[in-house]
């Protein structure tokens, strides 16, 4: 792993939460992900599931961990299976985890080789009513593939007919939900990569540059600061392309008096960062470009200040857009008329603001959490407004990542990442 070794008393506690919201006579499993074919031979890059490595810290292919606190034998109440490792493999592909090694990662005592998977499994299942299944219930979920997850849990019902079920992942939302310090300091790193990552982009862009350039710029800076790249597929949007939400070919040359809208974010450890700016290609804003940066730096502000304990993810948006219905009024892209006769279903606002303001980011860049139950603090949020007007060849979006306080405003992990119009055009011109 490029990332430094993480504290694993997370790992220790994350799996103690866990178990104590089992079910008595009940064990757990997680289980790696595949690692994807492409083609031929070839693979894609091996990204672990994010449960298993919240449980355990282990970045391996082929790893189970089953969680069993009712187990007879103390031993077995925290289990890691490995794939057994070899002077071959570690010739061929590096090295893997020994016994000892997952140990120190994971503060997993018992580690057995894979092989010996189904025999110890089935003594544990002889002592265990329940098994807890790691289903995918995450809201924006729409996986086609077949996971290895999938597979166990298809085998482990046909060999175990008579066990009951249940599921991981209500648990696993909750907990995931709300992080620990390592965590936040984890994604503070992220962010601060990030960062490194926009202030090389502000003293490279210029008219005539690609977008592809500037995404290969940031690809840079990840690499050089132990991220394994892009948390997520980069948007790289100049002029119109800005409009497109999820533009990502950024194959565009970006023109004189354009503007670029870049939303990218590092990963470090398997955490996620989530920044957006955006910012002149000639270094400076046009004034009607500045007033609607400015209205969308307004609206972010403001809305950053609801994400409070107690609120709820549904009314907060509710609140932003009277905040953005009210500044698209003063920038006259809306009159008041518009809003008298607005559809209730789909407000005014959403002609030139039409997604969510905030998500939850973690292990995942659109974590886990259960949007119906009040927000607490702890948890980590983007905040992502908008303006986007075709008719005027541009759009303008962004976004920092944010921790609920338990009083007070939240913190910007971003906050050190330059977002006012002036200092943009300072930092480009200097």
């Amino acid at each position: 792993m490029k990332y430094h070794t993480i504290d694993r008393n997370l790992y220790i506690k994350n799996r103690k939460n866990f178990m104590a919201r089992m079910k008595p006579s009940s064990l757990a499993v997680f289980n790696s992900n595949d690692i994807y074919p492409v083609s031929a031979d070839s693979t894609m890059p091996f990204n672990q599931h994010r449960d298993i490595l919240f449980l355990s810290g282990v970045d391996q292919e082929e790893s189970i961990l089953v969680l069993f606190p009712d187990a007879a034998e103390e031993k077995h109440r925290e289990v890691l299976f490995l794939r057994e490792t070899n002077e071959h493999i570690a010739v061929w592909e590096g090295e893997k985890l020994t016994k000892d090694r997952a140990f120190e990662v994971s503060g997993v005592k018992t580690v057995y080789w894979l092989s010996e998977f189904d025999k110890v499994f089935f003594e544990l299942m002889t002592q265990a009513d329940t098994v807890y299944f790691n289903t995918n219930e995450h809201y924006r979920q729409a996986v086609e593939t077949q996971t290895r997850e999938d597979r166990f849990i298809k085998a482990t019902k046909e060999k175990f007919p008579a066990h009951s079920w249940a599921k991981s992942n209500p648990i696993l939302q909750r907990l995931r939900s709300v992080k620990d310090a390592i965590e936040i300091d984890l994604m503070q790193t992220a962010c601060n990569i990030t960062e490194k990552g926009f202030r090389r982009v502000l003293n490279f862009v210029k008219p005539n540059v690609w977008e592809f350039e500037i995404e290969a710029e940031y690809m840079h800076e990840f690499l050089c600061n132990r991220s394994k790249g892009f948390a997520y597929t980069p948007i790289i949007a100049s002029g119109n392309n800005a409009n497109v939400l999820h533009y990502i070919e950024n194959n565009q040359q970006c023109k004189d008096g354009d503007l670029i809208l870049m939303d990218v974010g590092a990963e470090y450890a398997n955490y996620s960062s989530d920044m957006t700016r955006t910012i002149p290609v000639n270094g400076r804003f046009t004034d009607r470009q500045k007033d609607v940066y400015n209205a969308v730096n307004r609206v972010k502000n403001e809305a950053t200040k609801l994400l409070v304990p107690g609120a709820f993810w549904k009314e907060y948006h509710v609140e932003v857009g009277k905040l953005m219905t009210s500044e698209l009024l003063g920038l006259g892209l809306l009159d008041k008329a518009d809003v008298q006769n607005e559809n209730p279903d789909w407000p005014a606002y959403k002609k030139y603001f039409m997604h969510g303001t905030s998500h939850h980011i973690g292990l995942d860049t659109h974590d886990y959490g259960i949007l119906w139950e009040p927000i607490e603090a702890n948890m980590v949020f983007t905040v992502e407004p908008g303006i986007y007007i075709p008719e005027e060849g541009f759009g303008i979006r962004l976004e920092d990542d944010v921790v609920v306080q338990q009083q007070g405003d939240p913190v910007n992990l971003m906050g050190n990442i330059p977002i006012e119009a002036e200092e943009i055009e300072d930092l480009m011109n200097s």
